[in-house]
């Protein structure tokens, strides 16, 4: 097979195209698997529609090559040019068990679960860090409002709100933000 004296009949002869996938299949398909990023199920569809074109394009097998590799890479990576663009071109699936888990916006019922959850947590802190939390999150105040308003100086308030907050992560791990990962 290595050299160009296969005939266009030869093409469409099961035994001609066996040799050439022989010869060239393990080395197409590790340079297919390369464009696929180790995608082993991709790169064997794409091994096998350049084959398939292969077949199909017998006047191929007559170039003026020593060997049939260089127009079979060529083919394999159109090809894999192709499955990307198009894969782009479509939106992004996304499965059902998602759909089953995103909660429905125009249902209150867990917007209305969440703030008895929050309720029954601030209730669990001690009275000066509810204070503290009530001034500044629900009333709105600033820090310097919030001392002045609790009569304590703003140091203070941030630490009693940092630490209260803490408490409600505790509380509510279900509703903790994920921690951005540490760098070193």
């Amino acid at each position: 097979m290595a050299t160009a004296t296969v005939t266009a009949s030869a093409t469409t002869d099961e035994r001609a195209m066996a040799d050439l996938q022989r010869e060239h299949g393990p080395a197409l398909l590790s340079f297919l698997q390369g464009l696929t990023y180790g995608d082993q199920q991709r790169a064997e569809d794409l091994l096998q529609e350049t084959l398939v074109r292969a077949w199909q394009h017998p006047e191929a097998f007559e170039a003026p090559y020593e060997s049939m590799r260089p127009w079979l890479f060529t083919v394999g990576r159109r090809l894999a040019i192709d499955a990307r663009r198009s894969r782009l071109a479509r939106p992004t699936e996304i499965g059902d068990g998602v759909l089953a888990t995103t909660p429905d916006p125009a249902d209150v019922t867990e917007s209305a679960v969440a703030a008895l959850d929050v309720r029954a947590a601030v209730e669990s802190l001690s009275p000066d860090h509810q204070a503290v939390l009530v001034r500044i999150y629900f009333e709105g105040l600033s820090v310097n409002e919030a001392a002045e308003s609790l009569g304590i100086p703003p140091g203070t308030v941030k630490s009693r709100s940092y630490y209260a907050l803490r408490a409600l992560a505790r509380c509510l791990p279900g509703y903790a933000r994920p921690r951005p990962a540490v760098r070193r």
